[in-house]
């Protein structure tokens, strides 16, 4: 089968591997839809940090796939050949407190290995994955819609879900990249009466205007978001990764309100007293998602008719899988995917 590896120094290796089959407790699903993650730009497409959570292992890249299930292995019950899947990008001990919470992302076990990064991910023909970590993709969703759910709209569901996002809320979100555009149109969904985005870049402003994932769109000055927020949103969420974008979130946040910091990087430097202390702030820091919480995200994205590859600006095969990397590099987009003919 054909695979994409990311050596670094923003090359994409394409090569011809073996075709995986399944042990005990195992699937084999053949992938549809494999999108590019801002943490896969940051960490190992520019460069290979190799600690931690975030050290690549050399393996087949991309952690946002989903397909459908070709073959099963020994013990496998809940999952079946032709099952429609997204799969959670952690793969963790299954023992520890937060696996049995669903959140394999903060596995503490020696076994944790995330999907793309010390394990073969999505950016391949065919996928090997642990049972425990696929979620059935409902009807109504696409495999793009899957792949988007993976990670990026997890993310941004989990971090709304902390702030109680509700019909109270006029909600600020720092960073209109694909996860701040999944955060926009999902606080919308859960009822927030006003939405505002910041960005650097014209063309993701325009984009989440046009989106209808933001009421408004701008750069992020001081004077532009008191002359639209006033005192402060109720809640808001920095997608940036970025230093300014978390402080922005923290200034325009008004007295009492709540605050999730999802965007990955980036160092904050801020008076405490008086940014946090003195106005009452709570800050959440949300690190992806669980497996509970994203089985409810697809749930309701099937209800609510949203499709989250609306945030899907290209698509490229495989092969062209360069293509598709330095396009998500540029940053001036969406969400970049890499797809197959069903």
């Amino acid at each position: 089968m054909h695979a994409a590896f990311l050596p670094g120094n923003r090359e994409v290796d394409l090569r011809e591997v073996d075709d995986p089959h399944p042990g005990p407790g195992q699937v084999v699903v053949a992938v549809r839809a494999s999108t590019i993650c801002g943490s896969d730009l940051r960490a190992i497409y520019r460069e290979h940090l190799g600690e931690g959570p975030e050290a690549y292992q050399g393996v087949v890249g991309g952690h946002e796939p989903a397909g459908r299930v070709v073959a099963v292995g020994e013990g496998v019950g809940r999952i079946a050949v032709g099952d429609r899947v997204v799969v959670y990008h952690i793969s963790g001990c299954g023992q520890c407190d937060d696996c049995r919470r669903g959140y394999q992302i903060s596995c503490t076990g020696p076994g944790r290995a995330a999907y793309g990064w010390q394990r073969d991910g999505g950016h391949a023909d065919l996928l090997l994955a642990e049972e425990r970590d696929l979620l059935v993709l409902p009807d109504e969703l696409t495999f793009l819609d899957g792949a988007c759910v993976a990670c990026g709209f997890g993310t941004a569901y989990e971090a709304l879900c902390r702030l109680a996002v509700s019909g109270r809320d006029r909600v600020l979100v720092t960073g209109l990249g694909p996860v701040g555009l999944a955060a926009g149109l999902l606080a919308r969904r859960m009822g927030a009466v006003e939405v505002v985005g910041t960005d650097p870049s014209p063309q993701r402003r325009a984009l989440a205007v046009e989106l209808g994932a933001v009421d408004h769109a701008v750069a992020g000055t001081d004077d532009e978001l008191a002359a639209l927020l006033g005192d402060g949103a109720e809640a808001a969420v920095d997608c940036s990764g970025s230093g300014a974008g978390q402080l922005t979130a923290l200034r325009h946040t008004r007295r009492w309100g709540r605050v999730a910091l999802v965007g990955e990087g980036g160092r904050l430097s801020v008076d405490v007293s008086e940014v946090i202390i003195h106005r009452q702030l709570t800050i959440h820091g949300s690190w992806v998602s669980s497996t509970v919480r994203m089985a409810e995200l697809l749930a309701n994205l099937a209800r609510w008719g949203l499709h989250p590859e609306v945030v899907v600006t290209h698509t490229f095969g495989l092969d062209r899988a360069g293509e598709a990397y330095a396009v998500a590099d540029s940053g001036v987009g969406g969400k970049v995917g890499i797809v197959w003919p069903d």
